[in-house]
């Protein structure tokens, strides 16, 4: 667990030293105040410190420890408010801070010490969290350099919590709370950023960002166990993850002593070649290297079962990478892999991390100064001590799958051995969840931390590490954002998401699409009170599941924060799907807020394949002759085929000449849909089906 935050005024004595005096008495100071008879009996958290920003409200929650029994008051400015330490020493105090103007001001707590806290000012604060759209930086997108020279705004401010996967509830966290400014911002949530600009703007009020979140993590992770226990499916499978996780230290143990005792007994330790480039450099010569098949055994006539295995493969590329290199490998074995000569990864059997994405093998982002237009050579290295190496999965270095021109050489061979004689133990131990991925360690790690800090609400950007299971986060996301009102006991605080945007390769035909499935279940939640989606189908990218325009995905957030809780005459939806029917062999769907009427956006001539790379690909017409593109229509046979699509007034009518009865109609139902139904503000609709037929992930479940 973290320590609290301690916040120490400087003593006056101090304080009246000229600089230079001062600079060399603080490193004392702060030994004394940091062993363990100088610690100050009043701790705040790190989240409650310099540069805060509280919400401007009645009963804002300032926390912290002291000793059991010990009175503690807190003041700012004309508010006050008085607490007493519990049995474990934790207190809590409510501030009035409804009257309040923006500030600065400063804070005392005061117990048998007394802290100081400066630089407080009092405005709004959102929580920006989810998985690594919410994480991408200001300075990984579009039009970096120009948002942060003029981003210098000392009222606009971040709380980064620190990552940290717990199996346990934690009290506290690490971070500073820092103002937006050209040596900052790049480390903002960029949409956080640009949600907190755009209300800061309209508002002109401090806004502060306390941001929580942590790329490729499922919602289960950011829910509490006591939330994951009412659904008895989510519990099952996070009982054994969690079990697989805190059991692993164990049984990670067990083996390598077991691995340890075998390789000593029969003289099978590894003892790398002095030399490796003589297989993993840039020339070496074919001669006795045998051609092998992957994925599966690393296995060839004349190749040792067990012993030492080099394999190479070269590759060519057309042009050096503009950024990096992806290289993606997986090994079931103990490896040390080489990137044109150069190590990149070794793993022994006492070092093997055992979590499912780095257990063997892992994920490499080779620099573009490491890459060679034309050829390059990926070697691998495998110790293969008790059984044959298993490569499971081919490996990929950027786009191109590497099944082909593998060679095999053995630079050690042992000798056979007795199965019998080969302990169950050796057995490598099952791969274990990274810990970011078990249900409730991120709530335990990053959210209870922050636990009762007074918020505005939520914007939350998650969901692609849920769409292999998109029907189950139906359950699992409204049951977090319940969980999350319940646990800050601030009421149905707003919660405002983002839906995923368009992603992965255009269909030509239509049919049917997890990462759809996954949107609709994102649109089940507005069930809920006080939730928002922002429609981000039109920002998305092919080949980046990360789309650089986060300044859209941010003013979109704010917009439905403006309208709903500011009162701002703001239009924050595009048209919503609300009824069928059908008339003279058309579908004519019916929507919701069409916000002054429904309009046909302009299609443009291509579409983003990576904006980094500044890669475009045409974009082909699924309905060339239609005003709207994105409508799919099927009969009773269930055959899903491309429609012509045309506004009337608030209406939609959808038809196709195979279709005489419609039954069934589906907008921008793929990964990656080509549509330009939006309202007369630019804001695009949603995807939405009229059917109720079995979605293809129903049984796919957590």
């Amino acid at each position: 667990m973290a320590s609290m935050f301690l916040v120490y005024p400087l003593p006056a004595c101090i304080r009246s030293l000229p600089p230079m005096k001062r600079r060399f008495l603080l490193p004392a100071l702060v030994a004394v105040l940091t062993s363990p008879a100088g610690i100050a009996d009043v701790r705040l958290p790190a989240i409650l410190s310099h540069h805060m920003v509280l919400k401007k409200a009645e009963g804002v929650p300032i926390w912290g420890k002291a000793d059991p029994g010990e009175s503690v008051t807190v003041t700012m400015g004309p508010a006050s408010a008085k607490a007493t330490a519990g049995a474990d020493g934790s207190w809590e105090a409510r501030l009035d801070l409804s009257s309040f103007g923006q500030g600065p001001f400063e804070m005392i707590v005061e117990g048998k010490n007394k802290l100081s806290v400066l630089d407080v000012v009092v405005g709004e604060v959102w929580v920006a969290s989810g998985q690594s759209n919410m994480e991408w930086t200001v300075s990984r997108s579009m039009d970096a350099e120009k948002v942060i020279a003029e981003s210098a705004n000392p009222l606009l401010r971040q709380f980064l919590v620190k990552k940290n996967a717990a199996d346990a509830p934690q009290k506290d966290t690490e971070g500073a709370w820092v103002a937006a400014s050209p040596e900052t911002t790049g480390n903002f949530s960029a949409v956080g950023y640009f949600f907190a600009r755009a209300i800061q703007r309209e508002l002109g009020v401090p806004v502060g960002l306390i941001h929580t979140s942590w790329g490729g993590t499922p919602s289960e992770a950011w829910t509490s166990q006591e939330a994951i226990a009412r659904v008895p499916k989510l519990k099952a499978s996070s009982d054994k993850m969690r079990a697989c996780v805190t059991e692993h230290p164990a049984t990670k143990k067990a083996f390598v002593e077991a691995m340890d005792a075998f390789v000593k007994a029969h003289a099978r330790e590894d003892k790398p070649t002095s030399d490796p480039a003589l297989y993993a450099g840039p020339e070496v010569s074919s001669e006795g290297w045998l051609p092998v098949k992957l994925p599966g055994k690393v296995a060839a006539d004349g190749l040792p079962e067990t012993g030492v295995i080099w394999l190479r493969n070269e590759l060519t590329l057309a042009d050096k990478p503009a950024d990096k290199l992806p290289l993606q490998i997986a090994v079931d074995g103990f490896e040390s892999v080489y990137w044109n000569g150069k190590l990149l990864k070794q793993t022994t059997f006492k070092d093997f991390p055992g979590a499912w994405n780095v257990r063997r093998g892992g994920v490499f982002d080779i620099p573009a100064s490491d890459v060679n237009a034309g050829k390059n050579v990926l070697a691998l290295r495998l110790y293969a001590p008790a059984a044959p190496a298993l490569i499971p999965s081919a490996p990929k270095a950027g786009s191109q799958v590497l099944e082909q021109g593998w060679l095999a050489k053995a630079e050690v061979a042992f000798p056979p051995v007795d199965p019998a004689k080969i302990p169950p133990a050796l057995q490598l131990p099952a791969a274990v969840p990274s810990p970011q991925g078990v249900a409730s360690f991120l709530f335990d790690g990053m959210i209870r931390p922050i636990l009762p800090y007074a918020i505005s609400g939520v914007i939350w950007y998650q969901g692609e590490s849920n769409a292999g299971r998109a029907h189950q986060y139906r359950t699992a996301f409204p049951l977090m954002i319940s969980d999350w009102r319940q646990h800050w006991n601030q009421g149905d605080f707003p919660f405002y998401f983002c839906q995923l945007a368009n992603f992965l390769k255009k269909s030509p035909q239509p049919g049917e699409s997890a990462w759809a499935e996954l949107r609709e279940a994102q649109t089940s939640a507005l069930a809920l009170p006080n939730t928002g989606q922002a429609i981000l189908l039109d920002l998305g990218e092919s080949e980046d599941i990360h789309p650089r325009n986060k300044l859209d995905v941010g003013e979109r957030l704010a917009r439905i924060a403006l309208a709903k809780d500011y009162g701002k005459p703001v239009v924050y939806s595009g048209p919503v799907y609300d009824s069928m029917k059908v008339e003279n062999g058309k579908a004519i769907l019916s929507f919701k807020a069409p916000a002054d009427g429904l309009a046909a956006a302009p299609l443009p001539s291509s579409y983003s394949v990576q904006s980094l790379k500044e890669r475009t690909a045409p974009l082909v017409r699924n309905s060339p002759s239609s005003e709207l593109e994105g409508f799919a229509i099927c009969g009773e046979d269930k055959r899903w085929v491309w429609a012509n699509a045309k506004i009337q007034g608030d209406q939609v009518a959808v038809w196709s000449d195979q279709v005489p009865t419609p039954v069934a109609v589906r907008y921008a139902w793929s990964d990656n849909p080509t549509c330009n139904l939006t309202n007369a503000h630019g804001l695009p609709a949603g995807p939405f089906r009229t059917d109720d037929f079995p979605p293809t992930t129903l049984n796919s479940k957590y």
